[in-house]
């Protein structure tokens, strides 16, 4: 194997590896806000129940594409909660009955948390010149930011 294809071996499987991290927090990212979304109660109900959905789905799509990602860059996408919870900063919401502004609050948090994992594996991305990778990651800053701003709004 030559020194050139080793090295960009190793380059995918390390910008690979933190794209994990953004799947599996987007991944718990998304499984809140459904959460939130079948058991959102209050006066706010309507306008965060369609909120909250409109999040979820976008986050459902970004699943798919960095998982997709991590593939072509070479290596398997974790597919598990267990390993999802093994990468992710975000955790699950157990809680029941938890009031419409703490959704929102913990929902604005976690956006903060998903959007370091993302600069992270951004500034990974491109020092290895990963264009492809950097882009996807670029406009998942975009989503997110605009997310927490619409969820921060909402308070």
């Amino acid at each position: 194997m030559s020194k050139n294809l080793a090295t960009n071996l190793q380059s995918g499987k390390n910008i690979a590896e933190n794209v994990k991290e953004v799947l599996a927090d987007t991944y718990f990212l998304y499984l809140k806000t459904q959460n939130y979304h079948w058991n959102v109660t209050g006066p706010n109900f309507k306008s965060l129940h369609e909120l909250f959905e409109k999040q979820y789905k976008e986050l459902a799509k970004a699943v798919d594409l960095l998982a997709e990602r991590v593939r072509a860059l070479g290596e398997f996408a974790p597919a598990s909660l267990k390993a999802f919870a093994s990468l992710s900063d975000i955790k699950e919401e157990t809680r029941e009955g938890i009031s419409s502004v703490d959704m929102l609050k913990q929902l604005a948090k976690d956006h903060d948390s998903v959007l370091a994992s993302i600069r992270k594996s951004l500034a990974i991305a491109q020092e290895e010149g990963d264009d492809a990778t950097a882009d996807i990651l670029i406009t998942r800053i975009e989503v997110h930011d605009k997310s927490k701003w619409m969820l921060a709004s909402s308070l």
